[in-house]
Parts: structure tokens; C-alpha cells; sequence
């Protein structure tokens, strides 16, 4: 199993595969996720990548 991180502080209008992307550079992303509101579906600001 590879290092989860978590990731704060990012816009409401970041997708997950600009996520991903972004931490591509560093080395091979397992997932990405934008945590969402389970209400609205709104992203809280925050998510997780995986590596």
C-alpha cells in the first residue's frame, strides 16, 4: 500500500484528475479524490491523493 496524503486549502472548482495531475509529477498517483459535500456534491475544499 503506497502513502495517502492528504490535501487542504484547494478551490471548491478543482477536479480530481487536476489533482492527480499535480502530484503525477512526483511520482506514480494510485487515486485522487475531491472529498464532497453528500448533500449538495459540492467539494469541501479538501481531498486525498494516494501513491
Amino acid at each position: 500500500m503506497g502513502s495517502k496524503i492528504y490535501v487542504g486549502g484547494l478551490p471548491y472548482s478543482t477536479t480530481e484528475q487536476q489533482l492527480s495531475d499535480l502530484f503525477a509529477v512526483h511520482g506514480a498517483v494510485t487515486s485522487a479524490r475531491i472529498i464532497t459535500d453528500k448533500f449538495t456534491g459540492q467539494s469541501r475544499g479538501f481531498g486525498f491523493v494516494e501513491m
